[in-house]
């Protein structure tokens, strides 16, 4: 549906790229973060594309590609003026082994990629040229009912990265959102998995939490999680 009065104050540059995919015959939308952060009025720190181009296209229409070290999982870096984003080709998961990343992707439809995301807050396209918001997942109403809902059935997106748990913590601690019960039960269920993640990117995330503005939120539901 259009959306567009809320998002005029969109990153130009990233608006161009999407545009510059369309008129190059793909289908290209703004897409995560970004969608969600403006649809709360909050600026946005990153602006992630999602096309139906593959990687070797962004390639060809972009003279300045870097990061090819993601091209396996369809994502390579465009850099514009000083400025990288991240343009994502639309793919499914193969299976996760690791707790973590995929072992491979299929390149896929918008809204195949749309389900294999983590919530149904961070699951939204926006298309800037065509001010249209895109939303297979439900994230609209989530967002507009303060929930975190995992997308699908919640036990499977834990089991395949297992950062999700504190991700959803993190969110619901940032934006001041209830955990909605099936996804707060995967959560529990499955909070001894932790553990089989980097310390790294466990500080990551706790440190996300302890300097949101609540920091008290995300320290109970971690405590009530285990």
């Amino acid at each position: 549906r259009s959306g567009g009065h809320l998002f005029r104050a969109m990153n130009p540059q990233a608006c161009d790229i999407v545009a510059q995919l369309q008129r190059a015959g793909y289908t290209a939308y703004l897409a995560g973060g970004c969608v969600r952060d403006h649809l709360l009025g909050i600026e946005a720190k990153d602006y992630d594309v999602a096309t139906s181009a593959r990687p070797e296209e962004v390639q060809r229409l972009f003279p300045r590609v870097t990061n090819l070290t993601g091209k396996s999982f369809g994502v390579v870096r465009v850099m514009v003026g000083e400025e990288f984003y991240e343009v994502a080709t639309f793919r499914q998961d193969g299976p996760y082994r690791d707790g973590r990343h995929p072992e491979s992707v299929t390149f896929a439809t918008a809204e195949e990629d749309a389900q294999r995301r983590d919530f149904t807050i961070n699951g939204l396209f926006y298309d800037p040229v065509a001010e249209k918001l895109i939303d297979y997942v439900g994230g609209e109403a989530d967002l507009r009912a303060k929930v975190i809902r995992a997308i699908g059935i919640p036990a499977d997106r834990f089991a395949e990265d297992h950062l999700r748990l504190l991700r959803a913590i993190r969110f619901a601690t940032r934006f001041n959102f209830e955990i909605e019960p099936q996804t707060w039960d995967a959560i529990r269920a499955a909070a001894p998995m932790i553990k089989t993640v980097s310390a790294e990117r466990i500080r990551d995330e706790v440190n996300k939490i302890f300097t949101a503005s609540k920091p008290e939120i995300g320290l109970d539901l971690l405590d009530q999680s285990g």
